[in-house]
């Protein structure tokens, strides 16, 4: 099994509940024993909850047995059967098998703009949402430091690009970090906390729908944050970012999230894809590979709720039902068994804003404010794995909404900050040649 997302972790649990210990070993492909809860990554980034309320441990099932090896799957030779791992300590470890599923993930998308990956942050993992805390609460210490206004300007503007749900979740939580932490500044002005959410499509999460999309966006300037549709990054430096509509905006926090790509691992396997997602049968079976199954946001599984020949979007709510789905066919494959399609029903969406803020449609019902808030955070409590995880998860917001926060830097924010580039780690993988050349060395040293 290669990831413990969404996917990969549900998955894994089925197989670990349907297979006796005689019947096959399990082994798991992550960098760590944890799953990570994604859609509540913003409310790392700002203080609402802590990192490990959303990073459920791997180890405290029951029924454990799996084998983890820490690293990552940068190669798969399909021919030989054998996936190549890079471990945390940096060494490759090439690991036969039998049957395996691909759940590696996916990475942000970035494109060609000049300093996009030199100067913007990411959000997709947790490391990059404690540090992206720690460098908006250290723009408001090194501005209520300066003298210059030149530098404070820069400082307190912020720009998220993305109007998907990541990147609204974004701006709207860490706004509300910035608009708590301001009244303990009392040397700077409040007015000059600007925020700013960007993206190139026309509407702010079109999947809402129109009458949800602008209750959303009326949320959103209500708080003072700028919205601007049909715009993107032309450039961007450490001091500033120019907007494609010419402007240039003074800032030192640019975090970007405009959509995602497949892990680059689907690259190495030399299989056909779909807008780089590795293209699959409805059984997510993988064609003309005997035991290769792939499936969540590297894999392309046709959705047959639709016509038109589409593809399920990468979403949680997908991930984890294919996951199911794939441990089912994984043991039918085993057992000579007919495997299954993956068919699926909509349950709908929700949009935390934080605060009584949110919008939500379960099930085609559009809600707004405080009922979309409940069914909000009703659903993540119902989708967190563990009954430890949805505890602690609980207690923050208990806690939060009681106390507040104390807005105190972990000391994650180094002298030479870390950036887009520093925490994806697309150069460890290797091309389809370099696999196979590597296999065959290690066979022809073995034998």
């Amino acid at each position: 099994m290669v990831g413990a997302g969404f996917a990969g972790v549900e998955c894994v649990r089925r197989l670990e509940r349907m297979l006796s210990p005689a019947e096959a070993d399990v082994t798991l492909v992550t960098p760590f024993a944890y799953q990570l809860y994604l859609p509540l990554l913003p409310q790392v980034a700002s203080g609402v909850l802590t990192p490990q309320s959303i990073a459920i441990s791997l180890r405290r099932s029951k029924k454990y047995r799996t084998r983890i090896i820490p690293g990552g799957a940068i190669g798969v030779d399909l021919k030989a059967k054998v996936c190549l791992i890079r471990t945390i300590t940096d060494r490759i470890v090439d690991e036969p098998y039998d049957y395996i599923v691909l759940a590696p993930g996916s990475i942000t998308r970035t494109f060609d703009i000049p300093g996009l990956t030199e100067h913007a942050f990411g959000m997709k993992t947790l490391a990059e949402a404690a540090y992206i805390r720690d460098h908006v609460i250290t723009q408001l210490d090194l501005a209520d430091a300066s003298d210059d206004p030149t530098e404070r300007a820069s400082r307190l503007q912020f720009v998220v690009v993305g109007g998907g749900y990541a990147g609204t979740e974004t701006a709207a939580c860490l706004q509300r970090l910035t608009h708590a932490a301001v009244k303990r500044y009392p040397r700077l002005d409040p007015a000059l906390i600007k925020w700013h959410l960007i993206d190139i499509a026309p509407k702010l999460m079109p999947e809402l729908g129109d009458k949800l999309g602008r209750s959303a966006q009326e949320d959103l300037r209500r708080r003072g944050i700028e919205i601007s549709l049909g715009v993107s990054i032309a450039k961007a430096g450490p001091e500033e970012v120019t907007f494609t509509d010419g402007r240039v905006v003074p800032t030192r926090t640019l975090i970007w999230t405009a959509g995602v790509v497949a892990s680059p691992l689907i690259a190495t396997l030399g299989a056909e894809t779909v807008k780089g997602r590795l293209a699959v049968d409805a059984d997510m079976c993988l064609p003309g590979h005997d035991g290769v199954f792939a499936l969540g946001d590297a894999a392309a599984v046709p959705d047959l709720a639709k016509d038109d020949g589409a593809v399920c979007p990468p979403t949680a709510q997908h991930a984890m039902r294919q996951g199911r789905r794939v441990a089912e066919n994984v043991i039918a494959a085993l057992r000579h068994q007919p495997m299954r399609r993956y068919e699926h029903k909509d349950l709908g969406l929700v949009v935390d804003l934080g605060g009584a803020d949110a919008v939500a449609k379960p099930l085609g019902v559009e809600l707004h404010g405080v009922p979309a808030q409940a069914v909000a955070r009703g659903y993540h409590l119902g989708a967190l794995r563990t009954n430890v995880a949805k505890t602690r998860v609980i207690t923050n917001w208990l806690l939060n909404a009681v106390a507040g926060d104390d807005f105190v830097r972990t000391g994650f924010q180094a002298r030479k900050p870390a950036k887009l580039k520093d925490f994806e780690y697309t150069d460890a993988y290797m091309t389809t040649e370099q696999v196979k050349e590597h296999v065959e060395k290690t066979r022809a040293s073995s034998s």
